[in-house]
């Protein structure tokens, strides 16, 4: 990995553990999987986020996904060109 993907992944933890405080979070970069790609060509990152908020009890899966974009959404379409996310509540691990 990059100094400017090790910048984006922490840019991307330190988003979503100030908004949504989760007990687990793993972002894993899977941009090389999408080398050639046109997002990759534009430097767009394709990244995957497993989160476990408190905040995500009780809460459709697409509002969960929407806390999580809402985090990082300044990073959208620049600097993250794909996210997949696994969005759970502490009950559901």
């Amino acid at each position: 990995m990059n100094q400017i993907q090790d910048t984006r992944i922490a840019r991307m933890r330190a988003a979503l553990e100030a908004r949504l405080a989760p007990v687990e979070l793993l972002i894993d970069d899977d941009s090389a999987a999408h080398a050639g790609h046109a997002g990759a060509a534009s430097g767009g990152g394709h990244y995957n986020v497993r989160i476990v908020s408190l905040q995500f009890e009780g809460l459709k899966l697409v509002t969960r996904h929407r806390l999580v974009y809402d985090s990082v959404h300044d990073m959208m379409h620049k600097e993250i060109h794909a996210l997949a996310i696994t969005a759970l509540a502490p009950s559901e691990v």
